[in-house]
């Protein structure tokens, strides 16, 4: 893992945190710490961020644990965190589970460290692929892929059965980013299992956590193979991916863009092997964390009948007769996007990001950190702050996302997408991908939940609901009911991310 991301030279081997906090003693710890074990008594290796939060709950804004030989310190204390996005003092930090990807995404956007030149790169070749002009040509093709679900989900619907949430959102957000990154076709809607991709996907995912919980790489001698033989498998599909391409020439989309243009300034061209570390980290990146948004986001729905009936209100009146919403009617579902951000408030499904120190400095005026200390941020924690988001925090209320209500916010609060320089580049297109899909299934169906089902989420670096199912009724008229093109008399709230493009990404 990485000592410091701000060097020079290649980083070194895991800083831990007693070298970067002088005053580390200061910062509270779990109790019964046992010697060279750490602060292991009551944790479970398959969540720890849930862990980590229930000890964020007893510790306060800032605390620390020890694994094994291993110090980290967690903040999710809303005026530490607010200090910690100044970008001025602080960059992003490359460790914990996102250094155990590199073998798999190299320098890719979401994995390189800051010093290495492909991230920049990378990012400006990349940027304009985001625009408003290519996220309107991304639009049909997002349409196409929805009704490929709405058709699968007519089909189990009318055979009686419930349809497997998180599956299918999985299934879902890949072919739309394959679709509309890469012009490639996954057939995941005609599949009875998993595409390969996805299960080699999710083992390095899976792979990547299961490191930070064992003092030795050496006892997960099986697992290793199996992630290399993973890591093997999607470098010979991007390869394949690619090698299609050059033969059959140019779509203009995302990968065109990595082939074939040069950086505006100074001319230079993606190598072949970092344009294999970007296309693995879109299709990954592209759709794990949109898959678990929307899937959280559908859960809600289905426990609060009086949003879901709100936010259906808001579709028939915003998109009208129109058989398919246009790209700009996607916009004006304001209320649905305030449900997909409350969603994403208490479950961001990129649920953490690091920060390290650019030189010595005092965090919030309290906590002295060298150049290259660095901390972990509980981004489900500091959505969850009392007191910045009340006593009822913990509570499902879109209407948090009122523009009034969050005008009265402090900055740095919502960071479900990172925060400054490196955050997604992919966050509108995340965004809009999700609103739309929300829109389409409110329009559809009525969503039933499980009366037995209590939410439980798994981990594997991102977040999703397990065992997800839920029971569909097509309405009496799936078509809207309103006005052809009807606007919302809601004006637009301000987005608490402030990045322009993008989010926990880059």
């Amino acid at each position: 893992m990485a000592e410091t991301t701000t060097r020079a030279a290649q980083p070194r081997g895991f800083r831990s945190a007693e070298l970067g906090w002088p005053e580390l003693h200061r910062i509270p710890h779990p109790p019964r710490r046992l010697p060279l074990l750490g602060d292991v008594l009551g944790v479970n290796r398959a969540t720890p961020l849930q862990d980590s939060l229930r000890f964020a709950r007893q510790l306060g804004p800032i605390y620390r644990r020890k694994a094994f030989n291993r110090e980290f310190v967690f903040v999710w204390g809303a005026e530490l965190v607010a200090d910690l996005a100044d970008e001025s003092r602080f960059a992003k930090h490359v460790g914990l589970g996102v250094a155990n990807l590199r073998p798999v995404a190299g320098d890719g956007l979401f994995t390189a460290y800051n010093h290495e030149p492909n991230w920049q790169l990378a990012h400006d070749v990349l940027a304009p692929g985001f625009s408003r002009e290519a996220m309107e040509a991304y639009h049909p093709m997002m349409l196409a892929v929805a009704g490929r679900l709405t058709d699968h989900w007519d089909r189990e619907q009318a055979a009686g059965r419930s349809v497997d949430v998180p599956a299918d959102m999985t299934k879902l957000t890949l072919e739309t980013i394959a679709r509309t990154g890469f012009g490639h076709d996954f057939g995941s809607f005609e599949r009875d299992r998993p595409h390969p991709f996805v299960t080699a996907m999710v083992g390095t995912l899976t792979y990547a956590q299961r490191l930070n919980s064992v003092p030795f790489p050496a006892l997960l001698r099986r697992a290793a193979q199996r992630n290399a033989d993973d890591i093997a498998y999607l470098n010979r599909m991007v390869d394949d991916l690619v090698r299609a391409r050059r033969a059959a020439g140019g779509d203009g989309d995302l990968l065109d863009r990595m082939l074939e243009t040069a950086h505006p300034e100074t001319g230079e061209r993606l190598s072949p092997e970092n344009v294999r570390r970007q296309v693995i980290t879109f299709l990954v990146a592209g759709h794990e964390t949109t898959s678990g948004a929307l899937s959280f986001a559908l859960h809600y729905l289905s426990r609060h009948p009086e949003v879901a009936a709100r936010a259906r209100a808001e579709v028939d009146r915003v998109w009208g007769s129109a058989a398919v919403p246009g790209y700009d009617q996607v916009a004006k579902l304001r209320y649905v996007r305030r449900v997909l951000d409350e969603s994403l408030r208490l479950w961001p499904t990129a649920p953490a990001f690091a920060r390290e120190a650019l030189q010595d400095t005092v965090l919030a005026g309290r906590h002295p950190m060298r150049r290259g200390a660095w901390t972990l941020v509980l981004t489900p924690m500091l959505q969850r702050d009392p007191e910045v988001w009340g006593a009822d925090a913990e509570r499902f209320d879109p209407d948090r996302f009122d523009p009034k209500a969050v005008r009265s916010r402090p900055p740095h609060v919502f960071k479900p997408f990172g925060t400054g320089a490196r955050a997604c580049i992919g966050r509108q297109f995340a965004l809009h991908e999700a609103t739309l899909v929300l829109g389409l299934l409110l329009r559809r169906y009525e969503l039933r939940a499980d009366p037995g089902y209590r939410l439980s989420v798994t981990e594997r670096l991102t977040l999703m609901p397990e065992g997800l199912r839920l029971h569909l009724e097509r309405r009496a008229s799936s078509g809207p009911m309103a006005v052809p093109g009807a606007d919302s008399d809601e004006a637009p709230a301000a987005s608490e991310s402030r990045c322009p493009v993008s989010g926990a990404g880059d």
